[in-house]
C-alpha cells in the first residue's frame, strides 16, 4: 500500500499517467485508471488489444527491484507459465522514468491477462484445485530460477527490516514490536532448503489470478510483492482470507487447494504446521505497510474516495492489533 498522500498527488488529473503513456504506442482516449494500491495502474488500448501501465513513485519502489521482477516474469513466460509479459516502450525500454515537480516515477507496461476474475466463493472444487496447482507450478519453476547477479529481489529479512523501520516511527505500538521480535527469532530458526525456500509471488490472491476456462488454468499477474521466502508463506498469503475466516469452516477449501498444490510440488508436513506463524508474518507486514500509508495523511481538499479509504485502513489496523497479543 502506497502512502495516501502519494496516491492523491499521483492521481491528480492523471498527469503522471499521461506523461508515461506517450512513451508507449497507444490509442488516444483509451487511458483509464484501473486501480491504485501499492502502485498506480491504468488500462489502455493499442491496435485493439488491452494493456496495463503500472507506475510508482521512485521513493517507494527501487528501479533494481522492478528489473528483478521483470526478469523473473520473463523467465516464467519462457518456461510456458501462464502469465503476463512486459512490453517495451517506443524507445525499446522495459522500464521508463519520468520526472515531475514532486519527484521521479518509474513505469512498466504489461500485456492483458487472459481469463476472468473469480472470488473464492465462486470457485468450484476443480478451480480451487487448479489454483493450488498454479501456485505449485510457480514454485517448481522458482526452484530452478537463477537471477542475474546484478539484480535480485529482496527477501524476508528485508521484510522484517521494513516492519522494524515502520514501527520505530510508531514506538507506541508495543505489542506489534513484541510480535516482530517473536517472528524474527522464529524465522531465523527455519532451514532454507531448495525445495522449501525460493522466490515467491506473495500476493497469489483472487485479484491477481484469472481463470481461463478453455485451458482450465489460471493466468497470473502482479509480481510486484515477490520476495525470497519459504514457499509455505506463498500458500498462506494466497489463502489468507480463507485461513482467517472464523465465521465458517474453511478446512475443505484448504484441503482441496493443497491437494492441487502437492500434486505438482511437494510440501513438508512441518511447513503446514507452521501456517499460523506465517500468517502472523503476513499480518504484521501488512500492518506496517498500512501504518506507512497513513503517515502524514491529514490532507485538505481531498478527492471523494479519500475519507472512506483512510477510514477503512484505520479500521484494518485496529483489527490487526487484536491479534498481536495472541500467544505463540
Amino acid at each position: 500500500m502506497m502512502n495516501l498522500r502519494t496516491m492523491v498527488v499521483g492521481l491528480i488529473d492523471d498527469h503522471v499517467a499521461k506523461a508515461f503513456i506517450r512513451l508507449w504506442e497507444h490509442e488516444e482516449g483509451t487511458l483509464k485508471v484501473w486501480r491504485a494500491s501499492s502502485n498506480f495502474v491504468y488500462r489502455f488500448e493499442n491496435k485493439g488489444k488491452k494493456y496495463f501501465l503500472r507506475f510508482s513513485f521512485e521513493g517507494e519502489q527501487a528501479l533494481e527491484q522492478v528489473e528483478a521482477e521483470l526478469d523473473f516474469i520473463n523467465y516464467l513466460a519462457l518456461s510456458h507459465y501462464p502469465t503476463i509479459v512486459p512490453i517495451r516502450s517506443s524507445k525499446g525500454k522495459l522500464v521508463e522514468r519520468v520526472t515531475t515537480s514532486e519527484g521521479a516515477y518509474i513505469a512498466v507496461v504489461f500485456s492483458d491477462a487472459e481469463g476472468e476474475s473469480l472470488d473464492c466463493d465462486q470457485m468450484n472444487d476443480s478451480q480451487m484445485e487448479a489454483w493450488g496447482k498454479s501456485l505449485g507450478s510457480l514454485h517448481v519453476r522458482s526452484q530452478e530460477y537463477e537471477p542475474p547477479k546484478e539484480i535480485k529481489r529482496k527477501d524476508w529479512r528485508d521484510g522484517l527490516d521494513h516492519i522494524a523501520v515502520a514501527l520505530n516511527r510508531h514506538p507506541h505500538e508495543k505489542e506489534a514490536l513484541m510480535e516482530l521480535d517473536n517472528l524474527r527469532i522464529w524465522l531465523y530458526s527455519l532451514k532454507q532448503s531448495k525445495h522449501e525456500y525460493g522466490l515467491i509471488h506473495y500476493d497469489f490472491q483472487q485479484d491477481n489470478i484469472f481463470w481461463h476456462a478453455s485451458t482450465s488454468q489460471f493466468h497470473v499477474i502482479d509480481f510486484d510483492d515477490a520476495m525470497y521466502h519459504w514457499y509455505a508463506m506463498d500458500i498462506v498469503a494466497a489463502l489468507a482470507d480463507v485461513l482467517d475466516n472464523t465465521e465458517r469452516d474453511s478446512s475443505s477449501q484448504v484441503e482441496i487447494f493443497l491437494r492441487g498444490y502437492t500434486a505438482i510440488c511437494p510440501l513438508d508436513k512441518q511447513m503446514i504446521e507452521h501456517f499460523p506463524k506465517f500468517l502472523r508474518f503476513s499480518k504484521l507486514y501488512s500492518f506496517s505497510r498500512i501504518l506507512t500509508a497513513l503517515e502524514d495523511s491529514d490532507l485538505s481538499n481531498t478527492p471523494p474516495w479519500y475519507a472512506g479509504l483512510k477510514l477503512k485502513l484505520m479500521k484494518m489496523t485496529d483489527e490487526m492489533r487484536l491479534g498481536f497479543s495472541n500467544p505463540w
